[in-house]
């Protein structure tokens, strides 16, 4: 079945950076633009990052805004969420989602998800 697949979390120390990696399995990323969300415990879904299907438009929250950078490489059938500075209030799980074509804001408008990879940042 098709889903995605992330990877790259794990802990850091406030100002380290981690990269991570969404994959595709079971279909290709080309007409697909892929959100990044967060949610930390108790805590409403977040949108974090979102880059359409051709690179050509990106999205941040601005509490990322200067400090992430989302890029994608079709023919890998990867993106990546280059995180630095990080701050504890980025601890969370990761999730990306897939939706044709244009970015959205909105969770619900993603069609495949990723089982989420931890970011913990503390010292």
């Amino acid at each position: 079945q098709s889903h995605l697949v992330e990877s790259g979390g794990g802990l850091v120390q406030p100002g380290g950076s981690l990269r991570l990696s969404c994959a595709a399995s079971g279909f290709t990323l080309d007409r697909y633009a892929i959100g990044w969300f967060r949610q930390a415990p108790g805590k409403e879904r977040e949108e974090v990052s979102c880059i359409n299907y051709n690179g050509g438009s990106t999205n941040y929250a601005d509490s990322v805004k200067g400090r992430f950078t989302i890029s994608r490489d079709n023919a890998k059938n990867t993106v990546y969420l280059q995180m630095a500075s990080l701050k504890p209030e980025d601890t969370a799980v990761y999730y990306c989602a897939a939706r044709y074509y244009h970015c959205s804001t909105l969770w619900p408008e993603y069609d495949y998800w990723g089982q989420g990879t931890q970011v913990t940042v503390s010292s």
